[in-house]
């Protein structure tokens, strides 16, 4: 396995329900049926156009792991939480095998997890940007943290999608731009990605 190039590609997961000026993270919220579905059938779509195309996972065939026009391994991994699960259903029906991970989990905000951003203390929020790298907002996962599980994570084999959260493609992406030791600030943290968009080579 040494030397293999192991990123995945990520889409984030649909807009889920009722979560309007509210902090989520590990709050598991439901999202719209037709919505799941509708990214799920993207994603399988989008998996049978790089076959045809001859794109699908350059790097495999470059280490002889799959022949030209094979089809790409369709393994697709999730975090426990419904807004990626109800994806992953969709497209376990379609034939990829599914891989629940809670390594994949959304970063946990403790206690301010599900309230209104409105009625979280507003020193509680200025003691969290201070201490952007450390400070474990609501007692929950500091940034630190969420970076190094991000960074620890393996896919199951090359070329796996994730269905992902916010918080973990950002800690995954900055970790691949700028490695495990440069934290950024609260400055610094990028913008999150739209819903139901696709990163690749995390």
């Amino acid at each position: 396995m040494g030397g293999m190039d192991l990123r995945c590609h990520a889409w984030r997961h649909p807009r889920p329900r009722d979560v309007a000026g509210r902090c989520i993270g590990r709050t598991d919220v439901a999202v719209d049926p037709r919505k799941a579905r509708r990214l799920a059938r993207r994603i399988h779509r989008h998996a049978l156009r790089e076959v045809a195309q001859g794109q699908a996972a350059p790097g495999l065939i470059a280490q002889g792991l799959i022949a030209p026009g094979q089809p790409t391994p369709r393994v697709v991994c999730c975090s426990p939480l419904r807004r990626c699960r109800d994806v992953t259903r969709h497209l376990r029906r379609l034939g990829w095998r599914v891989v629940v991970d809670a390594a994949l989990l959304e970063a946990d905000f403790g206690h301010w997890d599900g309230r209104a951003w409105a009625d979280i203390p507003r020193h509680e929020v200025d003691a969290w940007v201070a201490d952007f790298a450390d400070h474990a907002p609501g007692g929950g996962e500091s940034l630190r943290q969420v970076l190094a599980r991000a960074a620890a994570w393996t896919p199951p084999e090359p070329g796996a999608t994730v269905v992902a959260h916010a918080g973990w493609m950002l800690a995954r992406q900055w970790w691949r731009l700028h490695g495990a030791a440069a934290i950024p600030s609260a400055g610094q943290w990028p913008s999150a990605p739209r819903y139901g968009s696709r990163w690749r080579g995390l």
